[in-house]
């Protein structure tokens, strides 16, 4: 997961970017070729009026009809403004946020740092999006948390069958907020202990060298289980980014006129 020279993280569990993009390429093996197919896309002059009010018509808003599936799978990656006092909630795309959610300002500088080291040689915007999402997703965790305990009995039931007891009682009572909020302080405290100057401060050879140290460090230790936590949501957020998914060759979302096969 990193491009550092002659180095990986070596524990039986490591991923490498490699293989978990065989991993995750197996949910879109059967996606075929992407994109509209010509007989559907074209439209013959006696359309061009149903056409005109199919362009009135945001991303994403659509009835179960051919034309209106055409149009919502076209018109993807455009920039669009939801209509004045429309009364459906519309989920618009955001912008990289300015301050953490979760985070103080340095420490999530720190994570940034260290998710870059993680993911290796990938756009800064990815790298800085999957620092958000980590952060966005620490600071929900405690609102999870609670909503999984206050389930209707009905309904935890249900999510018991269908999960199974592990799943459900690990939602309950996980507290990734604070094996990340810990968590980064003892990172931060290893880096003075071994080195005498914060993590931002090391040279790059100096910064993977303690990530090393904190990956290989007894099981159960807030720096292992630090380092364990933001491995995994770093290779989540990167590979559900815009640039992960086209790393991954991405081809979900895509209409067909008929079935691509196998």
């Amino acid at each position: 997961m990193n491009d550092h020279p002659n180095r990986s993280f070596d524990s039986r569990d490591d991923l490498t970017r490699r293989q978990w993009i065989l991993r995750l390429g197996k949910s879109v093996a059967l996606a075929g070729v992407s994109g509209l197919v010509p007989e559907i896309a074209a439209v013959s002059a006696a359309q061009h009026a149903e056409q005109s009010k199919l362009a009135a018509l945001p991303p994403g808003l659509y009835e179960p009809s051919q034309d209106h599936l055409v149009h919502a799978l076209s018109s993807g990656g455009k920039k669009w403004t939801p209509p004045a006092g429309a009364e459906t909630e519309f989920a618009l795309p955001t912008a990289v946020a300015d301050q953490p959610k979760f985070f103080e300002a340095d420490d999530f500088k720190t994570v940034t740092r260290i998710i870059e080291l993680l993911l290796g040689k990938v756009d800064s915007a990815a790298s800085l999006e999957a620092a958000n999402w980590f952060d966005l997703w620490l600071a929900s965790a405690s609102g999870v948390r609670t909503a999984a305990r206050q389930l209707d009995p009905m309904h935890r039931a249900l999510a018991l069958a269908f999960y199974g007891e592990t799943e459900v009682r690990e939602l309950e009572t996980a507290q990734p907020d604070a094996v990340g909020r810990i968590g980064i302080r003892a990172l931060r405290n290893l880096s003075h202990i071994f080195y005498q100057r914060d993590f931002l401060e090391l040279t790059d050879a100096e910064q993977f060298d303690l990530l090393m140290t904190a990956s290989k460090a007894e099981a159960g230790t807030e720096e292992r289980k630090f380092f364990e936590l933001i491995r995994g949501e770093a290779i989540r957020g990167y590979y559900t980014s815009a640039e992960g998914l086209k790393e991954l060759d991405y081809r979900g979302n895509a209409y067909y006129g008929e079935c691509p096969g196998c």
